[in-house]
């Protein structure tokens, strides 16, 4: 009996650990994905955001590129 639940207690510790290593997988492969970090002032209006060159990085703020690099 005893046996039997440090057995099954290997295997759902190894199955956890196997869908740990598959998200970190799919959330590098989303992250490698995503959007470019320097990003033109057309861009970031067309994403609805402004661009504030006058800012240190000169960061597109709002929209979908809020954050990147405006070039």
């Amino acid at each position: 009996m005893r046996i039997r639940r440090i057995l099954a207690a290997v295997i759902a510790t190894a199955a956890l650990a196997g869908l740990g290593l598959t998200g970190a997988a799919t959330a590098t492969a989303a992250t490698a994905q995503g959007a470019p970090s320097v990003v033109s002032p057309s861009q970031c209006e067309e994403g609805g955001g402004t661009p504030r060159i006058d800012l240190p990085g000169n960061p597109c703020k709002g929209g979908t590129y809020d954050g990147q690099s405006v070039d």
